[in-house]
């Protein structure tokens, strides 16, 4: 039996007396992808980062080979072989493609100088090892999210690349490019290169890895062939609960009851055309489609953000949306994808975070009471089950799934009556994923109007119990939930399909 690429024997790793890792081993084989889950705090960063030399172990051994190692520092990692690919790509957006690749290569050689051709060069030969090609002049950070990656990947093969180590790959990808990137890793594996790939999408898994560990609370409590797990026990293994997955389902009245949104024919040049919809009041709308199909400049244009044409109406009544402020002056509220960038200020306290959409209703005239701010907070805090050292603590703190949950404190304190919902679990693990599942549907219960947006099929089937389908910035079909199942819908995303007659 050929000698494994990596062994990890017993790894132990604390951080201020709190365990990180204990005692976990694992083993790759060469050209094996072994996928690595658990939930947010579970240690696989933590894991990473021993394999790639940026941390210590307390204790445990590295294998690399057959040589044995107590640890590596990051260079020696790079020079075993081993490559990481991190969820924010860690590329240069100022330089070319063929700078962004070849890059490493100079650094690991000590080359003092270079010179473009020899830059082409390396680019070159390691996008010929994934079969892809790109202007090498290129700034990277004009190229598409799957461009980006594509660099990041050949980076790591202008290496002599042994283990490619995949962080949450597919966070920002279309269903196509998923597709995609499930041929690459593919042919890195048939090229006797390791892949560890991290992921929090349970479906990701059976797609590409032949193996699967799975991390809780820092100690390993599944470690096997993948045939051996099912969708239902690895969400046990990863939060150890049973998590039922229970369609959200509600017929409304359309003879009776008014709508809460109203759209007709609205467009938006150069990102939507003639889009037509109705929502109502306790119903979860799903909108979903490739990147670039027109869905998040929709949501955007329903909070006020770019100029429209059409017709938008509002519990019967026509309404006029030009600005951020209209929107939230009609109880409209949108909580975006990257929560980082647009939806926290991470140096702020939660208190901060909570309170700043609404503070015009807890302000006392020009006078600001901090102990109301406070306990808003705390209030929604403790709605949310957001888990925090109290209110002061800041943003940048919480984990991704309690990050989202305040963004989403942020928006509710504001009582609004419609709710836009862009990838509201984009980055969470599969257990606050379900948490944010429930606060939803218990916002739609109380009679909120909810619109959510996804690339997740699986959540949009079972979040919400009607799904519009974008292509091309027109919505080309309406699907009532439990009429399809996850397959075909996603079959249909990437797909041609044709805008439906009627």
């Amino acid at each position: 039996m050929d000698t494994p690429f990596l062994e990890l024997k017993n790894i132990s790793k604390s951080f201020g007396g709190v365990k990180a890792l204990s005692n976990v081993s694992l083993m790759v084989n060469k050209g094996e992808a072994y996928c690595l889950m658990g939930e947010n705090g579970s240690g696989k960063s933590t894991l990473i980062k021993i394999i790639s030399g940026v941390y210590e172990a307390d204790d445990g051994e590295l294998v690399l080979e057959g040589k044995s190692f107590k640890r590596l520092t990051p260079t020696e990692s790079i020079r075993a072989g081993i490559q990481i690919i991190y969820q924010d790509f860690s590329i240069f957006p100022n330089l070319s493609v063929a700078e962004n690749i070849a890059i490493s290569n100079m650094f690991i050689n000590k080359r003092k100088f270079v010179n473009k051709k020899e830059l082409n060069e390396i680019a070159s030969l390691a996008l010929e090892k994934i079969g892809v090609r790109f202007p090498m002049d290129e700034l990277v950070g004009r190229l598409p999210v799957a461009g980006k990656q594509i660099v990041a990947i050949a980076r790591g093969l202008a290496q002599d690349v042994k283990l490619l180590v995949m962080d949450e790959p597919t966070t920002t990808l279309t269903h196509k490019e998923i597709l995609a990137l499930y041929d690459i890793i593919n042919s890195l594996k048939r090229k006797g290169i390791s892949i560890i790939f991290v992921s929090h999408k349970l479906e990701e898994i059976f797609n590409i890895s032949e193996k699967v560990m799975v991390l809780r609370n820092g100690k390993k409590v599944f470690d096997d062939k993948i045939e051996k797990m099912d969708r239902n026990s690895l969400t046990y293994y990863m939060t150890g609960r049973e998590i039922p997955q229970i369609p959200y389902t509600y017929k409304m009245d359309e003879a009776k009851d008014i709508p809460v949104l109203k759209v007709e024919k609205l467009s938006q040049r150069g990102a939507f055309d003639d889009v037509s919809f109705s929502l109502y009041s306790k119903e979860i709308l799903g909108i979903t489609g490739q990147l670039g199909c027109g869905r998040t400049e929709l949501a955007k244009a329903l909070f006020g953000i770019g100029k429209t044409n059409g017709q938008i109406e509002m519990n019967g009544e026509r309404v006029m949306i030009g600005s951020i402020l209209e929107a939230c002056k009609l109880g409209i509220s949108y909580v975006p994808e990257d929560r980082l960038n647009e939806g926290l200020f991470l140096e702020r306290s939660l208190t901060d975070n909570i309170t700043v959409a609404a503070i015009d209703s807890i302000a006392h005239g020009i006078m600001l009471d901090s102990g109301e701010l406070e306990k808003t907070a705390e209030g929604w805090l403790d709605e949310l089950e957001i888990a925090a050292d109290g209110p002061d603590v800041p943003a940048r703190n919480l984990s991704g799934g309690n990050q989202q949950r305040i963004v989403l404190a942020k928006w509710l304190a504001t009582r609004p009556k419609l709710l836009i919902l862009n990838c509201p679990t984009v980055g969470v693990d599969v257990g606050s994923k379900n948490q944010i599942h429930e606060i939803v549907k218990k916002l739609a219960a109380e009679g909120i109007g909810i619109i959510v947006i996804s690339d997740d099929i699986g959540e949009i089937l079972t979040l919400c119990n009607r799904v519009l389908l974008m292509k091309n910035g027109r919505v080309i079909r309406e699907i009532e939930s439990g009429s399809i199942t996850i397959e075909q819908l996603e079959y249909d995303v990437i797909s041609d399909v044709k805008e439906e007659a009627g």
